[in-house]
Parts: C-alpha cells; structure tokens; sequence
C-alpha cells in the first residue's frame, strides 16, 4: 500500500524556519496509517470536528500536524504543521 503524501506551502514553511524534516511528519503519518489498520501504536490522534471536520489532529510532542486522510485515494494532505496551543484560521 503506497501513500501519496502532500504538504501544504504554510507546513513546509514551518518545518523550513524551525529546522526539522519532513521525515518527523512522515513517521507519525505512518503510525496514524498503522493506527486505522487495528495496530496497537503509540500515536496521539483526534478526528477533528466543525470548521475542521474530515481532519485529523495528530500531536507529537510540541507539535501540532493537521492532516486529511483521503482513505479511497490513498492519499494525505499535511493542512498545517505548528506549535500546540495556536489557533488556525
């Protein structure tokens, strides 16, 4: 099963300024898939409801990843990466 994953210009701008790759993104989108698959993995994701509904929220550490899983393409699209606590728009 091969993902297409894409980020959004506003998330590689914020892996760019704060020096981390796309691998740390990459990772936790592999557990999450894992996760959907009945896996027991140690992963911290939230479907998200509202303004954001048909996202999910997935939080490592500090970190915030905002991401749709679109299950029929197999694809996700990273919407935003930032720090925990701000507030999209």
């Amino acid at each position: 099963m091969n993902w297409r994953i894409d980020f959004s210009s506003r998330s590689l701008q914020f892996l760019r300024e704060n020096n981390l790759g796309e691998d740390f993104i990459l990772e936790k989108i592999g557990l999450a898939l894992r996760r959907f698959r009945g896996e027991d993995v140690n992963v911290d994701i939230k479907k998200l409801k509202g303004e954001w509904q048909g996202f999910y929220r997935i939080r490592a550490g500090r970190i915030r990843i905002l991401v749709e899983f679109q299950f029929d393409l197999q694809r996700a699209y990273i919407e935003a990466v930032d720090w925990r606590g701000r507030v999209y728009k």
